[in-house]
């Protein structure tokens, strides 16, 4: 049994190396007695075991593989259930034993039986479950299936089925309640009048026209002006708020060279970021949240004002800009699952290491214009005083900071964020920002998101210690 254990199990079974074994016992008996019956048994316990092995790979079972995700694309830290259907389409019968091959990050690759104790019309059903604590996509599968011969001497492995990719998206933050919409309210509703001069009552008001109710009538304009006079009508508009997600290598790569443990080569997946990064994906996804659930319309830009997720290869749609609803904002999650740091690094520069911390990076040169140029201020300036402005940046010089600074008088707030190692190095860069009219902290990836987004409404000092984050859908994450 020892001996058989070590023998390689791609080729044949047990029954199939044994019956190899029992061919060469009886060879060599029909060698030292002379006898030509066990001649003849030899090379029958040699041929059967070899012709089995010769047809199981010429006539290869087929089968179908059906494979849902359900939530789909699924939240970081949050499980989703993965149901297989497998039906055998080819001719052929008999078991398999099956596999789906899973990155290590998910644990063991579950295995099992084809066709199922509770298969119905030819084909089997089977469910397992997946959760990741980080961002990206992740190929699931494909599923491999071993299959014998009739008389169970041979073994032959394969995979049935290319694979699915799972899309994991970063999870969005509850965010405090600030000033962010002033007079625009918090319900993301905005009203606006025609104003034709500067009098109050013009501004409220106009003159009585017939089929206006009298509930309407202003009773004070209307004895200052000598006529009736109605409160006039508002003209009701979405406010739009503007974010702008820095996402160059330059911004985000560690200076310290520290990054968080893993490794890409195991499952192929090496996105490009840091854990500054990290935090920036995360408030991008918790800002977007907390302004859609008010009813703002959202715009993504970079920071050359370019759309944000123009290189994204999660984006379902590159190219777009501008989101609105329950269903703009499921695209920017599954846009921001697998962004990535981009724009120019070498191989071996100091401090720069992937995700996952092998210390190789990838990706590609970028040339393109400076960032906080014209090109973002026509963005923005297309969208002037339509609703907030929020930057939410990784290191930036002051002379950076004094480029991206008018850009606060094109938004009815103006919001920025940065995010580094050492935020007390960022104070010049701060003032700049300031002294242009945006409202501007900086933060450590250690502080919580919630924590850095109530600096806007309060003049306290930024915790320097993790808190506790409640994450939509996903419970507590600490």
């Amino acid at each position: 049994m020892a001996l058989l254990d070590r023998l390689p199990r791609h080729l044949f079974t047990r029954r199939g190396w044994g019956m190899l074994a029992a061919g060469a016992a009886a060879l060599a008996a029909a060698h030292v007695m002379g006898r030509r019956d066990l001649l003849s048994l030899a090379v029958l316990l040699f041929v059967l075991p070899v012709v089995s092995l010769a047809g199981i790979r010429l006539v290869k079972p087929r089968f179908q593989v059906y494979r849902e995700f359900n939530p789909s694309p699924v939240e970081t830290s949050a499980p989703t259930t993965v149901r297989l259907a497998v039906a055998r389409t080819g001719a052929g019968t008999g078991r398999a034993t099956m596999e789906e091959r899973l990155p290590p990050r998910f644990g063991e690759s579950p295995a099992f039986r084809f066709p199922s104790r509770s298969a119905t019309g030819g084909t089997s059903r089977y469910e397992y479950h997946l959760r990741s604590a980080q961002r990206g996509q992740f190929l699931i599968g494909p599923v491999t299936a071993e299959f014998t011969d009739p008389f169970g001497l041979s073994l032959h492995r394969q995979a049935i089925d290319e694979g699915d990719t799972l899309t994991v998206t970063p999870a969005a933050v509850v965010l405090p309640l600030t000033g962010l919409a002033g007079a625009r309210g918090n319900d993301g509703v905005t009203a606006t009048r025609i104003r034709a001069n500067p009098s109050d009552d013009d501004v409220m008001t106009r003159e009585y026209r017939h089929g206006d109710p009298m509930r309407r009538v202003h009773w004070a304009a209307t004895a200052r002006h000598g006529e009736l006079m109605v409160r006039q009508e508002e003209s009701v508009t979405t406010p739009e708020a503007t974010i702008i997600l820095d996402h160059r290598f330059g911004a985000f790569s560690g200076s310290s060279g520290a990054a968080p443990a893993g490794n890409a080569a195991q499952d192929g997946h090496t996105m490009i970021s840091s854990e500054t990064f990290e935090w920036a994906v995360v408030a991008a996804m918790s800002i977007s949240a907390h302004l859609a659930e008010r009813n703002y319309g959202l715009r993504l830009l970079d920071a050359r004002g370019e759309p944000a997720f123009l290189r994204s290869p999660s984006a379902p749609e590159p190219e777009l800009e501008e989101y609105s609803g329950a269903s703009g904002l499921q695209s920017i999650a599954e846009s921001l699952a697998a962004i990535q740091l981009t724009g120019p690094h070498a191989r071996g520069e100091a401090g720069s290491r992937d995700f996952f911390g092998t210390g190789e990076s990838h990706g590609h040169q970028e040339a393109g214009p400076p960032p906080f140029d014209d090109n973002l201020m026509d963005k923005l300036s297309a969208h002037r005083m339509r609703g907030p402005v929020i930057a939410v940046l990784g290191r930036i010089s002051a002379l950076e900071a004094l480029s991206l600074a008018p850009a606060a008088g094109y938004g009815t707030n103006a919001f920025a964020i940065i995010v580094a190692e050492r935020p007390a190095e960022f104070e010049d860069a701060l003032e700049k920002l300031r002294q242009g009219g945006w409202r501007a902290a900086a933060v450590a990836p250690g502080v919580s998101v919630a924590a850095a987004w109530n600096q806007f409404d309060q003049d306290l000092a930024v915790p320097e210690l993790p808190a506790t984050e409640v994450r939509r859908g996903a419970g507590v994450a600490r």
